[in-house]
């Protein structure tokens, strides 16, 4: 019953901070991990209970879906398809000791990319720009990722948009909803047919995610992301920290 409270509890945070800042999964995957679910389980099964929550936000940007412009957005979806099945397959083929191994620097590297990303953005964009091509190809490395771990992955594509040109973060948060969404519902899909979910756990953060996700984007205007972001900044960090001592 306790594992069940914490994991709960974790699904309902996430779904409250993914619908203002991002960053459920290092409460979701953590969760699990400490509950004693196998951590490649814990991965699969923490990124479908957040698809419906996901799903949520991708319908309310609905409006704004398409409206970056020059984004080569069909061949984004494909390449994001293609990524998300190769880093799902490669994740089915990971060995369990060798995944452990990885977490810790998984959750490093996330957590980086969380609190740095939004800094590093700017000083990239100032520096350099990139096309078309180069966008797309970026688009698969990232959905690979996002297949494989996914954590921060959003914080990469605005930050690789924004090198593009784009400025207009409604649709950019739009097209990143609707992409990410795509990646994890085709490496679900992979999850599910090897049998790498654990049903119970997952139903119950499923519900509790949307009923975060909920409370969130009623309550999202009143709350300032960069205080969000720096509590889950905190969260990421100690996290990574305990992964790192678990795995000693």
């Amino acid at each position: 019953m306790a594992s069940y409270l914490l994991i709960i509890f974790a699904a309902l945070g996430a779904g409250l901070i993914n619908s203002v800042a991002g960053g459920g999964s290092f409460l979701t995957f953590p969760a699990l991990v400490f509950t004693g679910v196998p951590s490649i389980i814990a991965n699969a099964s923490s990124s479908l209970a957040l698809i419906p929550a996901s799903a949520a936000s991708a319908w309310t940007y609905r409006e704004d879906f398409h409206k970056s412009e020059g984004l080569p957005i069909k061949a984004m979806l494909l390449v994001s398809i293609a990524g998300g099945i190769g880093g799902a397959l490669l994740l089915l083929y990971t060995p369990q000791k060798s995944f452990d191994a990885l977490i810790p620097w998984l959750m490093l590297a996330s957590t980086l990319l969380f609190t740095f990303g939004p800094r590093l953005s700017p000083i990239l964009n100032r520096a350099f720009r990139i096309g078309p091509a180069t966008v797309i190809v970026v688009q698969f490395i990232v959905a690979f990722y996002g297949g494989y771990f996914g954590g921060a992955v959003g914080i990469v594509m605005l930050a690789t948009w924004s090198l593009f040109g784009l400025t207009d973060i409604h649709a950019m948060n739009a097209n990143k909803t609707v992409l990410v969404l795509t990646m994890n519902v085709v490496a679900v899909v992979l999850f599910i047919g090897a049998r790498k979910i654990w049903w119970p756990q997952t139903l119950a953060m499923l519900f509790a995610a949307v009923i975060g996700g909920y409370v969130g984007a009623r309550s999202a205007k009143k709350v300032n992301p960069r205080y969000v972001r720096a509590a889950i900044t905190v969260v990421s960090v100690s996290m990574t920290v305990a992964f790192f001592l678990r795995h000693r």
